[in-house]
């Protein structure tokens, strides 16, 4: 069987990504250690307090001290494409946006990946039936729609901090066979368990914090081996 895009980068079927509210270098610098030392996959910086611009100086700052650590990046005040152009250039390893532009009753075709993204050899989270945008009643259908649109499906809960519900990641699962999918919201060291089967990518913050801005090392570190030592 031909690896997914996601064995491909990681060298494996299940990852983690802690993801980082990002508010200054310290903070964000301290935290990222916290997942290193955790042996996490790789992690995601998030700009809900800060514009874009600090955002990228934040990276550039994180990438230079862990040149060989994955990194991704979600610019909450940028429209998609504005996001790609700027992930492009900064040389980040990932890029998620929440809206990847699949939804139920389009008219026409979504922007491809490629069109959006070019030759860029980076990972796209892709938001589908994601928290705060459009409902989605039939999620099989809208997650085959985003085939051709993202590298990775990512969904979530309702809202931040909710898991969502098994069903969906099942059915959506069901409906796009080994193409990954990640859930970005709501996954805790008790539910992971009813999702690992189901899921490729663990997009985690609230679940292993103390705060909105600080990881919890434990908390951190139990999820990191469960999700590394899951056996199907």
């Amino acid at each position: 069987m031909s690896k997914n895009k996601i064995e491909k980068v990681f060298g494996r079927s299940k990852i983690f990504l802690p993801v980082i509210h990002v508010l200054s270098k310290e903070q964000t610098l301290r935290n990222v250690a916290v997942a290193v030392e955790a042996r996490a996959d790789g992690v995601f910086l998030i700009n809900h307090n800060i514009h874009a611009g600090e955002l990228i100086s934040v990276f550039r700052v994180v990438k230079k001290k862990n040149p060989n650590l994955w990194i991704g990046i979600n610019f909450l005040d940028l429209y998609r494409e504005d996001s790609a152009k700027t992930t492009i250039n900064i040389g980040a390893d990932g890029l998620w946006t929440d809206d990847a532009g699949v939804h139920e009753g389009m008219i026409g075709a979504p922007i491809a990946r490629n069109e959006l993204l070019g030759n860029w050899k980076g990972l796209y989270f892709g938001g589908v039936a994601f928290k705060y945008q459009r409902a989605v009643t039939d999620v099989a259908t809208v997650a085959k729609l985003a085939l051709n649109v993202v590298d990775v499906v990512t969904t979530s809960g309702a809202r931040t901090g909710a898991a969502p519900n098994v069903d969906k990641i099942s059915t959506m699962r069901e409906a796009i066979g080994d193409f990954p999918i990640a859930i970005a919201s709501g996954i805790t060291v008790e539910n992971v368990r009813k999702f690992i089967p189901y899921n490729d990518c663990f997009l985690v913050a609230t679940g292993i914090s103390f705060s909105h801005t600080e990881l919890n090392p434990e908390k951190t570190q139990l999820l990191s081996s469960y999700i590394h030592n899951w056996k199907s």
